[in-house]
């Protein structure tokens, strides 16, 4: 089932997310749910706050994201669900590159992350991983953990680019949002 994703405005955005337990009712279909979502809105990944479940639960497909011309690119297989994770260490250089938010509807900033990354975490079977990412691969896990600490990108560009945006950011807020999937907002 395709669910809306909160957009830019909605307070679930904004708080920290609680684990999800073990017994989660429906957590399988919750999953695919959310990859059914993603798909549909043409995104790499979706966390849990997106759809309106604070809950610390995001879902990554990388492939679209993979270099069309490079066959052994990791992230044409890069599918993962992550359950309750902990970014236990960044490393690395830190990078520039433009993002985007399927919760910030058309809006691309630079943002600056660490390429590489050591995540805790338990898989869909409640399998627990403890892992090393690098890449684009820790870029897309790095922002997707930022919605489950109740941020979004938008809080890691400067406050000059921000204000710069802060007219689209209000129009989202306000519902003025056009995009192929669905939305929701509070207002």
């Amino acid at each position: 089932m395709i669910l809306p994703v909160y957009v830019y405005g909605c307070p679930q955005l904004r708080k920290k997310s609680a684990d999800l337990p073990s017994d989660y009712p429906d957590l399988q279909q919750l999953i695919a749910n959310m990859y059914e979502t993603m798909y549909k809105a043409e995104g790499c990944g979706l966390a849990a706050p997106q759809i309106g479940l604070n809950l610390r639960l995001f879902v990554i497909d990388g492939e679209q994201m993979a270099d069309k011309d490079n066959p052994n690119d990791m992230l044409r297989t890069f599918k993962k669900v992550f359950i309750n994770p902990e970014i236990t260490e960044r490393s690395g250089n830190e990078s520039s590159e433009e993002e985007g938010c399927l919760s910030l509807p058309k809006i691309r900033e630079t943002v600056r992350r660490h390429s590489k990354i050591k995540v805790e975490y338990f898989d869909e079977n409640f399998h627990p991983h403890n892992e090393i990412f690098e890449g684009m691969a820790a870029r897309i896990i790095q922002h997707e953990y930022d919605h489950i600490e109740g941020l979004v990108f938008v809080d890691k560009i400067s406050p000059l680019r921000r204000k710069l945006i802060f007219g689209k950011l209000n129009s989202i807020a306000r519902g003025r949002v056009d995009c192929n999937y669905k939305t929701k907002n509070t207002l």
